[in-house]
């Protein structure tokens, strides 16, 4: 009996030190965590300890795969499913599921967390997620999580307004999870993925414009609202931390070319509500978490200036008062939900002001300062690190 508690103490001192070696920081936890009846069987199915240590954080890798897998256990012992249909069958048959789903469990808590609270989503990962889903095709699918039509030019959310929020937080981090194992699973390129995100962004307001609608019922119906990015979401190199910077801009739906102030007014009243509702939408904090918060300080005059102005407005604000910055910050500017024709009216109509801004007295005094600035703020911190600076 002596003998094989030292056979077995030594085997366990192998394997920890094997551990270490392939860079786990905890062998001890790791060795308790193996021991569970599922991860010991996906031990057979390949070199297990070899892929979590390829993942960005092999210790925490191992953790959330055994939180998934007793989740997804939970799951199926309580719906009556096959054990052949099971996660663990999975993994051990399909090399390119582990590698994907280990490591997405190794890079990202937010992500680990979604998949133990919705087991069913790691299905996901079976499918041809190295095929980047187009603009079009991330707004039909947020619009649909949202059970919001499509096909409609004005798409309006069917589900309860509470209901809808949390769909647009599971549909949004679905979506997420099919692209970050493309990022680090299947190495996608940086520039595609950072592409996509703001793809992605642009769809998820698309969609919490549509609840937005639901929630205000037809007290909107007399505006047309566009949604400009701005800043990293605007020039299409978003990343996975970022807020979401936009510009409103509103008109009437009539297109009566006399149409009076009192139309444009209470057309920029009734876009103000749904603005700041879909602006809601995706910062408040629900059942299902949050997504990330939406940013209108750019607009003119900053967050001293109204939410929402027509684009006569824009127009004129930009001729008499706009900051040199303030050019340079609409050379990222693009339509991405809403209104998109009225979007695009917004982006000619102050495109030419943003080439002609280079005339203005005292440009080039402007650009230099705000390297200056730039410059002594970056060596007051760690400037290696301050990719956005």
């Amino acid at each position: 009996m002596g003998e094989v508690s030292t056979e077995a103490s030594s085997r366990g001192s192998t394997v920890a030190a094997r551990l270490v070696r392939l860079g786990f920081t905890e062998p001890d936890r790791a060795l308790a965590t193996l021991a569970g009846n599922a991860l010991n069987a996906l031990q057979d199915s390949g070199d297990l300890l070899a892929e979590l240590a390829a993942t960005a954080d092999p210790d925490a890798a191992l953790d959330r795969l055994a939180d998934l897998l007793a989740a997804e256990s939970a799951r199926r012992e309580a719906s009556g499913m096959a054990a052949a249909d099971s996660l663990p069958a999975a993994l051990a048959d399909d090399p390119k599921l582990r590698r994907r789903l280990l490591a997405v469990l190794g890079s990202s808590q937010a992500l680990a967390e979604h998949l133990v609270q919705r087991p069913v989503a790691w299905r996901l990962l079976r499918l041809d997620v190295d095929v980047r889903p187009t603009a079009a095709g991330l707004r039909r699918g947020l619009l649909i999580g949202v059970q919001a039509d499509p096909d409609v030019v004005v798409p309006v959310s069917a589900a309860p307004v509470a209901v809808a929020m949390d769909l647009l937080r599971l549909t949004y981090r679905d979506h997420l999870l099919c692209l970050a194992a493309r990022d680090v699973g299947d190495g996608a390129d940086v520039a595609d993925v950072a592409a996509e995100l703001a793809d992605l962004a642009g769809a998820t307001l698309e969609a919490a414009l549509a609840i937005a609608r639901a929630e205000a019922g037809g007290s909107v119906d007399s505006c047309r609202l566009a949604v400009i990015a701005m800043g990293k979401c605007g020039g299409r190199e978003l990343n996975y931390a970022s807020d979401v910077d936009v510009v409103f801009v509103a008109e009437p739906v009539s297109s009566d070319a006399d149409s009076d102030s009192d139309s444009d007014t209470a057309a920029v009243k009734a876009a103000t509500v749904l603005a700041a509702a879909m602006m809601r939408v995706c910062s408040a904090t629900t059942s299902e978490g949050t997504i990330w918060p939406v940013d209108a300080g750019l607009r003119p005059e900053g967050k001293a200036g109204p939410l929402v102005r027509t684009l006569a407005s824009h127009v004129a604000y930009y001729e008499r008062w706009a900051k040199t910055w303030e050019f340079q910050a609409l050379l990222k500017a693009r339509p991405v939900a809403g209104d998109l024709t009225l979007g695009q009216a917004y982006v000619e109509a102050l495109a030419p002001q943003v080439w002609r801004a280079a005339a203005r007295p005292g440009f080039v005094e402007d650009v230099q300062q705000m390297r200056r600035r730039v410059e002594g703020r970056l060596s007051a911190s760690a400037g290696h690190r301050e990719l956005k600076l």
